[in-house]
This record gives C-alpha cells, structure tokens and sequence, in this order.
C-alpha cells in the first residue's frame, strides 16, 4: 500500500450534489459523475456512495422527446429534477449502462452497470 493511498474505488465517502439529503439506495451526482447512496448521509455531510458495478435502481423510460422504451445496453443519465432520476435524458449527467429493460412511458427497479 502506497503512503498516498485514501480508500478504494468502488465505495466512496464524498459529499454529494444532489440530492441534498441522499438516503441509503437513492442514486446520487457528485458534480459530473454518479452513483448510489449505501447509507444516509452522515452528520458531516458526506455519503457512502458506490461508483462501480451493478445496482439496482429505479429507471424511467423516457428520453428527451418523451416516453421511450430501455432496451438492454441503452445509456442511461441522472437528471436533478426528475424522478426518478433516472432514464434516457441525455441532458443528464451520464450514469450508466441499462442492463434490463423499461416499458415506454413506465418507471421500473433494473439492474445497471455504473459508468465509472
């Protein structure tokens, strides 16, 4: 171990952009990349938030003209205002890849493969 080295990089503790409060599983930005809450946010006003590998989140499909269906393999991006926050609005910050699929227009719990 390297006398530089801070933490690994799948689980990061790291104040949040949004949302404000993040709660244990609620997918997370932090500035221009992603991933999901493994806790509340702690009193310091960092989260434990995962950055790597698959989790099981909650996926709209839409995409920035409307409803839209998510095919395996689709990008997906996290959008401030929206909820849930995820789906096909490139106008997000990227997230990562869909690895299920999402009825057009319907909101369901898929796996998804970070983007970090």
């Amino acid at each position: 171990q390297m006398k530089n080295y801070q933490q690994s990089d799948d689980l990061l503790t790291i104040a949040v952009s949004d949302p404000t409060t993040p709660a244990s599983g609620d997918p997370v930005r932090i500035g221009s990349f992603c991933g999901v809450a493994v806790a509340n946010e702690q009193s310091d006003g960092k989260t434990v938030v995962r950055v790597r590998g698959v989790v099981n989140v909650s996926v709209k499909g839409v995409d920035g003209s409307g409803n839209s269906a998510v095919a395996v393999g689709d990008k997906l991006y996290y959008v401030d205002t929206d909820t849930p926050k995820l789906s096909k609005k490139s106008s997000g910050t990227f997230f990562g890849y869909a690895l299920g699929s999402v009825a057009s227009g319907a909101t369901a719990a898929i796996d998804v493969l970070l983007a970090n």
